[in-house]
């Protein structure tokens, strides 16, 4: 017989890791039904939100903007944008003076969509941290604090 195996934590439940995991693949199916009438992905999404955003602030937004915004890999910001355009919500230039990078911007329809988007994943939300009620302001900060201190 093998040696007994040592958890840390006394069950799954006490465990923070577990317990992140349950509840992101439980907000993702709800995000998925509510982008799914959209035929969009959370991914798609995210990348349109972080153009959307970006372009509120910056004059000319880039793949790599995008991917820095939304805390992606660069070569999967490359893919999912190229399908945006695809599908005729974004559009990609050349930028003016670096050869290497594009200009990324929203098309009239790319708008639309996020639009009608932001108003679908901003209700799922609410319905879904709304368990949280008074505790939401503590869990929001405590995320952020976890995104700043790994996003070094």
């Amino acid at each position: 017989m093998s040696k007994e195996i040592e958890f840390k934590f006394k069950s799954p439940e006490s465990s923070p890791g577990y317990l992140l995991g349950q509840v992101t693949m439980l907000w993702q199916r709800r995000i998925k039904k509510c982008l799914d009438p959209l035929d969009l992905t959370q991914t798609q999404f995210v990348l349109l939100a972080a153009v959307g955003w970006l372009s509120k602030k910056l004059e000319a937004v880039t793949q790599i903007d995008i991917a820095n915004q939304s805390n992606a890999d660069r070569m999967m910001v490359s893919k999912v944008l190229r399908t945006l355009e695809e599908k005729g919500f974004i559009t990609r230039q050349e930028h003016k003076t670096d050869t290497r990078a594009k200009i990324i911007g929203l098309t009239e329809s790319g708008a639309a969509v996020l639009q009608k988007a932001l108003i679908e994943v901003e209700n799922t939300d609410m319905e879904f941290f709304s368990v949280l009620g008074s505790n939401l302001s503590a869990f929001n900060q405590s995320m952020a604090e976890l995104v700043q201190e790994y996003n070094k």
